[in-house]
């Protein structure tokens, strides 16, 4: 059977896989996905294949320490591989800069909240946070940016999937703690946010409030999953999201480092601002351009220079000496 993508038909798969972790976000991101290709391929069977991943069984340590991003997307990778699933779907910034050969980003969907959101039962915002309270978070980008701007806050180590982070924070472990918003949103509970940061003070991670469809370069079965995919493609978020992961790209970007990058698309205009620092927010560099749009991978770049330009490189290998410290 086919359907029609962009004015062209598509030779519709009788049946889809999707791999997905198992986390409730992960698979309110993946039904997600399965609602939308079943309104547009309607006779198709389109399956979920829940997994649990490395990065969600290793609790006890921070990500940095343990492998970074690819621990939460590398089993579902080989499910593809081993053809017991079709498709991905991640959160985006989980997604490491380089995939793997043989895989690749079909689809990059239209982005939630990119922002960080503040969440806390007993304070309003991190500046009505007494001295000494303690701050969770899993990200290195929020700890440097955060003791930066409060450095009287103590800043404590935050792994879990959404419920168990929001457990922890009800238990009393943490006086706040700090979420991605999209990820509140989706799953009905903005409610628990108590205040959301601005991109002027808390500058967003790469692909952060985007999800992303990853699949095989090469099939064998003949189905153009790319072009199966393309109609939930979203170019301006497409487009932000490029840039921002070029930018990740250039300095390795991986959660082992504190970068941030996030671009915002205004008709052909795309803005982007960029950020790097260490993780106790004593050094930063930051930078912003505007550009073509239809460029971000160009426009990545220029900004990248920028940084560079204020020693970023040094910024880093102080964070990599700072990290090194921190395993002994």
């Amino acid at each position: 059977m086919t359907a029609v993508s962009a004015g062209k038909p598509v030779q519709q798969p009788a049946r889809l896989i999707i791999a997905s972790r198992e986390s409730r976000l992960a698979m309110w991101q993946a039904e997600h996905v399965r609602a939308r290709l079943a309104l547009l391929y309607p006779q198709c069977s389109i399956e979920i294949l829940g997994m649990t991943t490395r990065g969600d069984q290793i609790l006890d340590r921070a990500l940095s320490k343990v492998g970074g991003k690819g621990l939460f997307v590398k089993e579902l990778e080989v499910a593809m591989a081993e053809g017991r699933a079709d498709l991905a779907v991640h959160s985006l910034k989980d997604v490491p800069m380089d995939l793997p050969e043989g895989f690749e980003l079909a689809a990059v969907l239209e982005r939630e909240d990119p922002r960080d959101a503040f969440v806390s039962n007993d304070y309003a915002s991190l500046a009505d946070l007494p001295p000494g309270a303690v701050v969770g978070t899993s990200s290195l980008r929020r700890q440097s940016l955060i003791a930066a701007r409060y450095p009287h806050l103590v800043i404590q180590p935050l792994r879990g999937n959404l419920d168990t982070r929001l457990g922890k924070l009800d238990r009393g472990e943490y006086a706040a703690i700090i979420l991605a918003a999209a990820g509140l949103k989706r799953l009905g509970l903005p409610q628990r946010i108590r205040s959301v940061l601005e991109p002027e003070t808390s500058l967003p991670a790469a692909g952060q409030g985007a999800m992303a469809i990853e699949i095989l370069s090469e099939r064998t079965d003949g189905v153009d999953l790319r072009a199966v995919l393309a109609p939930l493609n979203h170019l301006a978020t497409a487009q932000a999201v490029a840039a921002e992961r070029k930018v990740s790209k250039v300095f390795g970007g991986s959660c082992q480092i504190p970068l941030a990058a996030f671009a915002t698309v205004d008709g052909g205009q795309m803005r982007l601002r960029a950020m790097v620092a260490t993780p106790d927010g004593s050094r930063m560099a930051s930078a912003e351009l505007t550009g073509p749009a239809g460029a971000p991978e160009a426009l990545g770049e220029q900004v990248s220079q920028l940084l560079a330009d204020q020693d970023a490189s040094a910024i880093l290998a102080a964070c990599k000496v700072e990290a090194g410290a921190g395993d002994a």
